[in-house]
């Protein structure tokens, strides 16, 4: 893809009378030399292989080190239940984003959104609007050429790797990409798209990337679920006209900034942060 700004993406947009999701398949076209419905084809491929990933969750399996495997299921049981403070669609939110990652953990197969250790925050929006607002297949497809716009730009602007960026480059790109994505399943405006993600990666900024023992377990699962009600909340303040006072753009590069000044004991070597916790030293794996 060419766009490095999402300034670019609306510009396009106005000047082509072109919706948010059109501008990024049209740049897909050129970019692979591809029609139309090849290029839609495989963006199907991919909702595919996480609406897969999400029927196929096995609750029994438990990954190598034993960290994790079971809790979207606890989640699953939890949802069903009337005692709780939040309503279905979010309870199924965070069930299928520890579902998604859990199956990464336990190495089964996934869609990298933007990476294997953010692969639920994406499908757990978008799989749960679509099965709650019962909305077309082909609906889905073009909210993830939006995703799919906002963390290309996002890896032109700053990064998408826990290694060089933090927690905040893979946790907050996915969140500000479904954040976007389920602005424009609601119906919101490009502008409106931008802001959502810009509101969404402000509030993961400096987010440290310090798993247990090196594994993309612990805490990446949990922050799955955060990430994905981070991406909720963010769309629902920008549809309700609430606007980023910084533009997206200048957002993303001051998340790559972040990451930048970032200890390396922060970034993914596990030799700080939770990963020294007394109880994390303490685990034979």
């Amino acid at each position: 893809m060419a766009f490095s700004k999402i300034a670019d993406i609306l510009k396009v947009g106005q000047a082509e009378k072109l919706p948010f999701w059109k501008v990024i398949l049209k740049d897909d076209m050129q970019d692979r030399n591809a029609s139309e419905e090849d290029s839609f084809c495989r963006m199907e491929a991919l909702l595919d292989a996480m609406i897969e990933a999400d029927k196929n969750y096995n609750p029994a399996l438990k990954s190598h080190s034993g960290m994790s495997g079971g809790d979207g299921a606890k989640l699953e049981a939890y949802r069903k239940q009337e005692n709780r403070l939040i309503g279905s669609f979010l309870a199924m939110v965070m069930e299928k984003a520890v579902k998604m990652a859990e199956s990464n953990a336990c190495m089964g197969r996934i869609v990298a959104a933007p990476t294997a250790g953010s692969c639920g925050v994406i499908p757990a929006v978008l799989l749960t609007y679509a099965e709650q607002k019962e909305v077309e297949k082909a609906r889905i497809v073009e909210a993830l050429y939006v995703s799919a716009g906002i963390g290309q730009v996002i890896a032109n602007l700053a990064s998408i790797s826990g290694a060089e960026g933090g927690c905040q480059a893979e946790i907050g790109s996915a969140s500000a990409m479904a954040a976007g994505a389920i602005t424009f399943l609601e119906g919101g405006s490009s502008e409106q798209i931008a802001n959502a993600s810009a509101l969404a990666m402000k509030n993961m900024l400096g987010l440290t990337c310090d798993p247990v023992a090196g594994l993309v377990e612990v805490p990446c699962i949990k922050r799955n679920v955060a990430g994905a009600v981070n991406a909720i909340v963010s769309s629902q303040m920008s549809l309700a006209g609430v606007k980023s006072v910084i533009p997206a753009d200048e957002v993303f590069e001051v998340m790559g900034r972040i990451g930048s000044l970032l200890p390396s004991c922060l970034k993914e070597t596990s030799t700080d942060g939770l990963a020294k916790a007394p109880s994390a030293l303490a685990r034979k794996l």
